[in-house]
């Protein structure tokens, strides 16, 4: 099927977001760290992880695999909306993937020496005594397991995956990887019984060194397995024999970003690339799906529905990436692959059958119905952890859940999680904000992410600024707060000469009063441009730039303007942090009289900060006789303390000369943010960074997503009501 014709979906993807009322949709609704899961005396800074996971046979309890500690983790959902950690397993190794069979766990657990030396087993858990009780040797690396619907037996995909860092992760690498089928009876696995089955010869791609990834098993027994680095998947029929075998192909792909270059241009075209898939799913007894990951050759970003005979009767393309791109999860910064597609789930709901597509690098999950899988209808997009890894569909009890793989609390950011998801009536609680997309192919794909600042326009019209994530692009938005999500309608780039103007950080904008914008860049000298304001027509040319003075910059650090407010003449802006001369505690907003050209400041008072973190402003915005800040500290999660808007009087302001003493403002609370940045059931987010007050007198509110880069990619636009 050729790309073109799939379209540019962005507009289906807004269009899930707003369902009728009476049609049932998945909302997230509970999350649990995985740190939750160590015992009492542990060291709880270890990493940790969530990567493949299940669900027992009555949906009442989760298990996860998490190799960083070498442990299956147990979740109680009994309660969906309030899981409880059951604790960790250890299985002599690292874990791949776990599932229950009847009231046992069954965990593929990896112990290689090295890549040359690949080992592993299949390891018995029980969870009332959370035991290891039986160990199967299966004489290689394991990477997938799956049971059999009835559950009589289990298939494990040995993968022994090849070295990324030898001879630049090409193939081949011996040994070989193989596919074992293990009876199950009486609840234990019949280890004598292994059957091995080999793929060698198969693949035209490095056939003597098959490396199978994944494996599914149908409901008459027949086992699906995907051979990602060659670019191969093979059927084996039920009595463990290959009864067909077949090159997964390659996609051509139409309207991609292809480079790293801090911009988002979905102009490239990419013919020929390998589908390299990764999960692969069973839908019915002649179909199943695949994810195509394209991690070796790199870059297919597409999900594949085959026949069990090869021929392909869909083929996404690039269009589920174009709707996550409208959700503003375009991973620039990681971009060869684009969104990589890493997993599937099916399921009936209802009697509806269901898709689940997760996206590893957008961190994003797509819901189709399936109800002609050679036409699968995109019906949502649900927001998830960093780099979902796995996923479990429970539909009995209408639930969903992701496993999401990456801890980044060595850098201060978000654990690892499990997310749990419920399906009913009601509207999607994400996406909060889209972009325009196009729709047959007649509007240009609005890429964006990391909104900042925030400014209001006319009737049901805000804008808003990227930051330093699209350094090469910087942007002003325009966004129409009147629809449900709202919807970024235009991008306007900062130009100088003509050409995009670079390095630039923005945080924060306001209208000039003359159709164009004062924006706010934070820089440092050493680093970027430095500090300062720029001044930009309505075609977003820039007309003026003015520096902070010399006396500001002397004391600079990197925590810079975070943004701008015009009180008539003056321009107020927000440092974010104490400077090097500031007082302990004490941040400068600085005042500019645009047409003295002088400056002045006043300090305000930030309140104390927690172990391990500081605190700033990240927003200034005025509004009737006040000027509204956000101050925040830099904590995520649990962690995550102060998150609230502020507001001082403008009777109040009297800005002093720079260099000597300033006086301090007075704040006053308007609204603590912890709770709008809690209730949408993952974690805090830590960047609110946009505030503005519209023409109605409505209050908006932004989070920074910093373009998935370390971040989940998940952006909160919302009201917070009238303003008094």
């Amino acid at each position: 099927m050729p790309i073109r014709t799939l379209g540019l979906t962005s507009a289906i993807a807004i269009a899930a977001a707003c369902p009728a009322l009476s049609e049932p949709v998945f909302n997230r609704i509970a999350s649990l760290a995985t740190p939750a899961n160590m015992a009492a005396g542990e060291d709880l800074a270890r990493e940790t992880s969530a990567e493949i996971i299940s669900a027992s046979e009555d949906g009442m309890v989760l298990v996860y695999t998490d190799s960083p500690l070498g442990v299956v983790g147990l979740v109680d959902i009994a309660d969906p909306k309030a899981p409880k950690p059951l604790g960790n397993i250890a299985v002599g190794g690292e874990p791949t993937t776990a599932v229950f069979v009847g009231e046992m766990i069954f965990a593929g657990v990896n112990t290689s020496e090295s890549f040359a030396s690949p080992s592993g087993k299949l390891v018995t858990v029980d969870p009332a005594t959370k035991a290891v009780v039986a160990e199967c040797d299966i004489g290689g690396q394991p990477d997938s397991v799956a049971k059999a619907k009835d559950g009589s037996f289990l298939a494990i995909a040995v993968e022994n995956e090849r070295d990324e860092e030898l001879n630049d992760g090409a193939l081949p690498q011996m040994p070989a990887g193989y596919v074992v089928k293990l009876p199950i009876k009486d609840g234990a696995v019949d280890c004598a019984a292994m059957q091995k089955i080999e793929m060698t010869g198969l693949a035209a791609v490095a056939g003597d060194d098959p490396e199978p990834e994944f494996v599914d098993v149908n409901d008459g027994g027949e086992i699906v397995v995907t051979l990602q680095e060659n670019n191969h998947i093979v059927v084996i029929g039920a009595d463990g024999v290959v009864s067909g075998h077949f090159s997964a192909g390659a996609v051509d792909l139409t309207g991609i970003d292809t480079k790293k270059d801090g911009r988002m241009d979905f102009g490239a075209d990419a013919a020929g690339v390998l589908r390299e898939p990764d999960a692969v799913k069973w839908i019915d007894a002649d179909h199943f799906v695949v994810a195509n990951e394209g991690d070796y050759e790199g870059g297919s970003r597409s999900f594949t529905i085959f026949k069990r005979d090869g021929s392909v009767i869909h083929e996404s393309g690039a269009s589920l990436e174009h709707a996550m791109a409208a959700l503003g999860h375009y991973p620039d910064a990681r971009n060869k692959k684009g969104v990589e597609l890493e997993s599937v789930e099916v399921a009936v709901f209802d009697g509806v059958p269901m898709l689940f597509v997760a996206s590893e690098r957008a961190s994003l999950v797509a819901v189709y119905d399936l109800t002609d899988p050679a036409a699968p209808v995109l019906k949502q997009i649900l927001p998830s952890g960093i780099s979902p890894e796995g996923m479990v569909a429970i539909p009995a009890r209408n639930l969903f859940a992701t496993a999401n793989e990456v801890d980044l609390r060595a850098d201060g950011l978000a654990p690892a999680h499990v997310m749990v998801y419920e399906r009913a009536e009601g509207v999607a609680a994400y996406p909060t904000i889209v972009s325009a997309g196009t729709s047959e192919g007649t509007d240009p794909l609005i890429g964006w992410a990391a909104l900042s600042g925030l400014a209001a326009g006319e009737a049901g019209t805000l804008y808003a600024v990227s930051d330093s994530v699209l350094s090469a692009a910087p942007t002003i938005y325009t966004i129409d707060t009147t629809q449900t999500p709202a919807r970024i309608t235009s991008a306007l780039l900062v130009t100088r000469g003509g050409d995009a103007a670079q390095k630039l950080d923005l945080e924060g904008i306001t209208l000039d009063g003359e159709g164009g914008f004062w924006l706010a860049s934070e820089g440092r000298s050493d680093r970027m441009i430095p500090h300062g304001m720029i001044h930009v027509d309505a075609k977003g040319a820039i007309i003026e730039e003015v520096p902070l003075p010399e006396a500001l910059l002397d004391q600079e650090i990197r925590f810079g303007l975070e943004g701008v407010a015009k009180v008539g003449d003056v321009l107020w802006l927000a440092v974010q942090r104490e400077w090097q001369d500031d007082p302990a505690g004490m941040a400068k907003l600085l005042a500019y009289d645009t047409k003295a050209q002088t400056w002045g400041a006043v300090h305000y008072p930030l309140d104390a900060a927690g172990e391990g973190a500081w605190m700033g402003l990240s927003e200034i915005t005025l509004h009737g006789d006040h000027l509204y800040l956000i101050e925040r500290d830099n904590q995520i999660a649990d962690r995550a303390v102060t998150k609230k808007l502020t507001r001082i009087a403008l009777a109040d302001l009297a800005p002093a000369d720079l260099g000597g003493p300033l006086p301090v403002v007075t704040k006053e609370l308007v609204r603590d943010l912890i709770a709008d940045l809690s209730r949408h059931g993952g974690y805090t987010s830590e960047k609110v960074e946009g505030f503005a007050v519209d023409a109605a007198g409505t209050g908006w509110l932004v989070t920074d997503n910093d373009g998935t880069a370390d971040s989940s990619g998940e952006t909160y636009f919302w009201s917070i009501g009238p303003m008094n």
